[in-house]
């Protein structure tokens, strides 16, 4: 394990591509940080103190809350206001977007964030995470011009991107845009190091993963393109892995390669992922380390929101293993 920790690498790598970084970037880094050690510490004792189970609320997503959800997003919400560093705070838990008021501290920075990625896993103790989002705002744009609707920009405008996953370990995933790295957390010292340099999805993978639940409800191209995968013509099939949290699904498609279905079908035609929350982040980090992410029509990067929780569908991974879900999806028609 490197002894190079996460906040001292991108100090580094400012120096190389950002040589005229003010220090604001970092201090957000900084306190995005804090806040994912003190949600894996609560997640870490979630069987021994009383934060498991739902609060009894939904959320705007229509989702049950649970208890970890409602402490990652206050945690999360807190440390970005206190930060200095952020104007607006954008949360799956939030109808609206936070904006920080004008007489306070605040930077030039946007941030998105999924507060506990997969928390329908938290019960049974299965790896979960959080995403985040960071865009810089405009130079141009005033700060109290800031609305909803001046948020809502295509992920290739991302400035940072990147995850934490809560399980065996934790670990930060993030990219700049100049690669994805990875750190873990060294609970004795409190302080991610870094462990993953240079991360590079395998061009093509061994596994693929798509909820099957779901098979009755997809288009007869999503049910050919699995069929690619599970059975293929002339080699043997692909393993299907599927945890049903995108943070551990993504990890490991990261790691290992292979490819990531959560498709649009007849239950839910716009798909179900969260453009700037999940997919967008996740297809920054993909394209960073050699892989691609798609809607299945057009690279998940160029698309632009329209609503502040528009979702989308995505498939993502290995460039080769996407290639050949679109090759199919050519064959049937669909695009």
């Amino acid at each position: 394990m490197s002894e190079v920790t996460a906040i001292e690498h991108l100090i580094a790598s400012q120096r190389r591509w950002s040589p005229q970084a003010t220090g604001q970037f970092t201090s957000l880094m900084h306190d995005l940080i804090l806040s994912a050690k003190i949600i894996s510490r609560n997640v870490n004792q979630a069987g021994l103190v009383d934060i498991l189970g739902a609060t009894g609320a939904v959320n705007v997503q229509g989702e049950q809350v649970q208890k970890l959800d409602t402490f990652a997003n206050n945690t999360l919400v807190y440390r970005m206001q206190s930060s200095g560093a952020v104007c607006a705070v954008g949360s799956e838990e939030m109808a609206e977007p936070f904006f920080v008021p004008e007489n306070e501290p605040h930077g030039h920075y946007v941030i998105f964030f999924d507060p506990l990625d997969g928390s329908s896993n938290i019960d049974v103790g299965v790896s979960i995470g959080t995403i985040f989002s960071i865009y810089r705002r405009s130079d141009t744009q005033n700060y109290w011009e800031l609305n909803t609707e001046a948020l809502l920009r295509p992920g290739l405008e991302q400035v940072a991107a990147g995850y934490f996953l809560y399980g065996s370990s934790t670990m930060l995933v993030y990219s700049t845009g100049h690669g994805v790295n990875g750190f873990t957390l060294d609970s004795s010292i409190g302080e991610f190091l870094l462990t993953h340099p240079n991360i590079q999805i395998p061009r093509v993978g061994k596994y693929y993963s798509a909820n099957h639940g779901y098979y009755n409800y997809w288009d007869e191209a999503t049910q050919k393109a699995v069929h690619s995968f599970s059975r293929p013509t002339g080699m043997p099939p692909r393993s299907t892995r599927y945890v049903g949290s995108l943070v551990a699904d993504f990890h490991r498609t990261l790691l290992k390669g292979g490819v990531f279905f959560y498709t649009d079908d007849s239950k839910h035609p716009n798909g179900k992922l969260r453009l700037m929350y999940e997919a967008a982040p996740m297809a920054f980090l993909a394209e960073q380390a050699g892989g691609k992410a798609v809607d299945g029509k057009m690279r998940i990067l160029e698309k632009v929101p329209a609503t502040i929780h528009e979702r989308t569908p995505l498939i993502i991974g290995s460039a080769d293993d996407v290639d050949q879900v679109l090759d199919v999806y050519r064959e049937c028609g669909k695009i």
